[in-house]
């Protein structure tokens, strides 16, 4: 692992431990944001600083963006998509209560029909939606995705942080259509969050994760 991505994980704890302490919310939201950067393109940060989502695409060719390697689950266009939708659904609906991004006229200039986050998806699905989709809007959707998490960060408080996710919005989640069927383990598992919880797995480690993944694929041959 190369110096970058170690710091981004050492940092990951340093997050880990100021979310559990109100004292250091404003540590946290800073140690948050820088995160969060690091795994969004700097444009959608503003950051000078190493950007892992940057890395991933730089010099990526449309083809091997698309591409489902054999033995593997996923493009990297699907796992872009992936996580886009996963961060929209947990910092809009779960988060904060309002409405998804994708809700403003995103599926058509994505070029897809699918509106779900992707867990339960099948193989032909996950190659369909990686030919189908619309690259530049793809990256574009993520970047307002990321610019949108980055305000929903200051419209919560210290206090929150020890709320569980409402069930009220998880019945918003449901009733959108956010997740298939099959992927209900994941409804489960974000019912059982805190907010600090939900800071920590989808829009910081999620993310991280999953570019490890694209990484590997774009080096795959």
């Amino acid at each position: 692992m190369n110096q970058n991505r170690q710091q981004w994980n050492a940092q990951q704890q340093q997050l880990r431990q100021a979310l559990n302490r109100p004292a250091d919310f404003e540590l946290a939201v800073d140690l948050f944001l820088r995160q969060h950067a690091a795994v969004h393109a700097a444009q959608t940060s503003g950051s000078a600083d190493w950007s892992f989502a940057d890395e991933i695409w730089q010099g990526l060719n449309p083809d091997i963006a698309r591409r489902v390697p054999s033995g593997s689950d996923h493009s990297i266009a699907w796992l872009t998509w992936h996580l886009a939708r996963i961060e929209d659904v947990t910092m809009n609906l779960l988060l904060v209560g309002q409405s998804q991004v994708l809700n403003e006229g995103w599926q058509a200039r994505l070029n897809i029909r699918a509106a779900d986050t992707g867990n339960g998806m099948s193989s032909q699905a996950v190659s369909e939606l990686s030919k189908e989709i619309d690259l530049t809007a793809l990256l574009a959707y993520r970047g307002v995705v990321g610019r949108r998490t980055r305000e929903n960060i200051t419209r919560i408080t210290a206090a929150d942080l020890k709320k569980r996710v409402d069930p009220l919005r998880i019945e918003r989640l449901r009733a959108e259509g956010a997740v298939l069927p099959d992927g209900n383990a994941v409804i489960d598992y974000w019912s059982g969050l805190t907010l600090a919880g939900l800071l920590l797995m989808p829009p910081t480690r999620h993310n991280f994760i999953h570019l490890n993944e694209a990484l590997r694929l774009k080096q795959k041959r």
